[in-house]
């Protein structure tokens, strides 16, 4: 049985107790990713928001993106992730005990689109919610559903976004950087000193307008006249997002790996929200990890939001080995941010 202790820099720290002589945690037993096939290289995105394929790369690392079909909504690409990582992890559906989708683009407002991938993959003895906290929102849902599931029990973790319905295709700054995935997890029981080391989640509710999409709530509802204005579209101050992530990330890692008490020379893995490339190289030096691989998806996949990591673990997973420190880094809207230890 696993018992945790909160520290008071708001990680939570699992610790391992003894059953038997074999000590049982919980970890990742399965990863899978989808990618919807229409890809939409910079060429095809410069053209309508009025720069050039070279202005794109050059400031994001991003050569192309993948974008959903008109068919497709976020249930169906985290369906193909979520069976993904079920046949990885070697289990059925109906020995799911709860299915956690973190999102910030749903199918409906309501119902859950968690809901209505419980049904699709026939999870009939699970529970089934939503969780948004933007980027980080797989962080924040695989530890919300490893304290939520029973001791003993599975389960599957889902990260999907399809950015392309509410990004506006003439803004450089949005359409440059997103685009649709979905990544998922399967969560269980690991034995030895296996699975989530710690976990840190934090939020900075002044930074709200950072990032947002100001229509289409009860603050204000749809319209005419919001339509009109593209008040439905994403909005991101992109030099106040870099600078909030140049500001929190490396200090939190820095205070999060000191009292998970592992030292930065340990992590042999980092995989970060896929925001931009030259964000992600310009922060290295800051964090510190000399011996970690820093894995990336987003010169072929881009932004994909809260699947960005699970879409990068799953890229990353066959370069894991048993016993390998992996960090997990996201950063989103809100303004929020999150991090996972994980010993593979």
């Amino acid at each position: 049985m696993t018992h945790r202790d909160d520290c008071r820099c708001g990680c939570a720290l699992t610790s391992w107790a003894e059953d038997g002589a074999t000590a049982v945690a919980d970890g990742i037993l399965g990863c899978g990713a989808y990618v919807p096939d229409r890809v939409v290289d910079n060429t095809e995105a410069a053209a309508s928001a009025g720069v050039t394929p070279e202005w794109i790369e050059a400031r994001t690392g991003i050569l192309a993106r993948r974008y959903a079909h008109p068919d497709q909504a976020a249930s169906d690409l985290a369906e193909r992730a979520a069976r993904a990582a079920l046949r990885d992890a070697g289990l059925a559906a109906d020995q799911l005990s709860l299915v956690v989708v973190a999102t910030s683009t749903p199918d409906f407002p309501q119902p859950p689109t968690a809901c209505l991938l419980q049904d699709r993959i026939g999870a009939r003895h699970a529970a089934a919610f939503d969780l948004n906290a933007v980027c980080s929102g797989f962080i924040y849902a695989l530890e919300t559903a490893r304290r939520m599931v029973p001791p003993g029990g599975h389960a599957l973790v889902v990260g999907v976004d399809i950015y392309s319905r509410i990004i506006d295709p003439t803004d450089r700054r949005t359409v440059s950087l997103f685009g649709d995935g979905a990544g998922a997890v399967v969560v269980g029981p690991v034995t030895g000193d296996r699975g989530v080391v710690a976990t840190q989640l934090a939020s900075h509710g002044e930074h709200q307008d950072l990032i947002k999409v100001p229509a289409g709530g009860s603050r204000m509802p749809a319209s005419k006249e919001t339509l009109q204005d593209g008040l439905h579209y994403f909005t991101m101050d992109g030099y106040g997002v870099k600078t909030f992530v140049r500001d929190q990330l490396p200090g939190a890692v820095h205070r999060f790996l000191t009292h998970a008490g592992v030292a930065s020379t340990e992590i042999r893995h980092f995989v970060p929200h896929q925001a931009n490339g030259r964000m992600i190289d310009a922060l290295l030096p800051e964090l510190n990890l000399p011996h970690a691989t820093v894995h990336r998806t987003l010169d072929r996949y881009g932004n994909t939001g809260a699947a960005s990591v699970p879409i990068t673990l799953a890229a990353a997973r066959d370069r894991l080995e048993t016993g390998d420190l992996v960090l997990l880094a996201g950063f989103g809207g809100g303004m929020t941010t999150g991090l996972t230890l994980l010993r593979w």
